[in-house]
């Protein structure tokens, strides 16, 4: 090769490896103005809400579906919104970290076109419960798991395949990740309760967790389940 074309082929990487620079530094900067520790209303999308429309106490999850750690506190998680679901509101926003879990954006992608026909919270809890199906699976057979899902959960699927590529989902999912920088997100699962970080400690015990709550329910002027629900 001349020295006139290694330039020009330089030229060309270089041009191209700023292209990604550009495009990775203007997404990780996009932040939402709003006030992230209530339930957000407004886009095309918006939060997914479980329990209690009050929004006197709100407890966000920053999850990844591909996350074992996230899958770990599924089921508890699970239990407490459905025991507190007269009380609290719940909510789930995606924080996919695709640079160690490469399956995590697209099961994001395919929970919140499950929410476009009213099935997110029942789409959410099947990517958890079947996390270790699909995971590890390829480009090809992950999108076979998550079909199979939408069929499992009654949805039209040819719809279901069209919204995957949707600007409203796509912007839904930013969106949620740029929420993540009011309370400093680095990990998940992340719990935010009225707007405070919980540490792990309180996210992953039970217990911790249900006393935050109360505690939080009794500040807001709201009655906890009785004591003898909490086992």
């Amino acid at each position: 090769m001349t020295r006139n074309r290694w330039i020009i082929f330089i030229a060309l990487c270089l041009g191209i490896l700023g292209v990604i620079v550009f495009t990775n530094k203007n997404t990780s900067t996009s932040t939402y103005s709003g006030d992230a520790s209530k339930v957000i209303t407004e886009g095309p999308i918006g939060d997914h809400v479980f329990g209690s429309q009050s929004g006197k106490v709100v407890l966000v999850e920053y999850g990844d579906y591909q996350c074992p750690g996230c899958e770990t506190a599924y089921p508890m998680l699970k239990e407490i919104s459905e025991e507190y679901k007269d009380q609290l509101t719940f909510v789930f926003r995606n924080m996919p970290l695709t640079n160690i879990h490469p399956n995590a954006l697209a099961a994001a992608t395919a929970a919140e076109a499950a929410g476009l026909q009213s099935k997110y919270y029942e789409y959410h809890n099947l990517l958890y419960e079947m996390q270790s199906e699909w995971k590890d699976a390829s480009v090809s057979d992950r999108s076979k798991f998550f079909e199979k899902y939408a069929q499992q959960l009654g949805l039209n699927v040819d719809t279901f395949k069209t919204n995957l590529t949707s600007k409203e989902v796509s912007d839904k999912i930013a969106r949620d990740r740029s929420t993540a920088a009011s309370f400093n997100v680095t990990s998940t699962p992340t719990l935010v309760l009225n707007g405070q970080k919980l540490g792990q400690d309180v996210a992953f015990d039970k217990t911790k967790l249900k006393q935050a709550i109360d505690d939080e329910l009794t500040k807001a002027g709201v009655k906890p389940p009785t004591a003898s629900t909490q086992q």
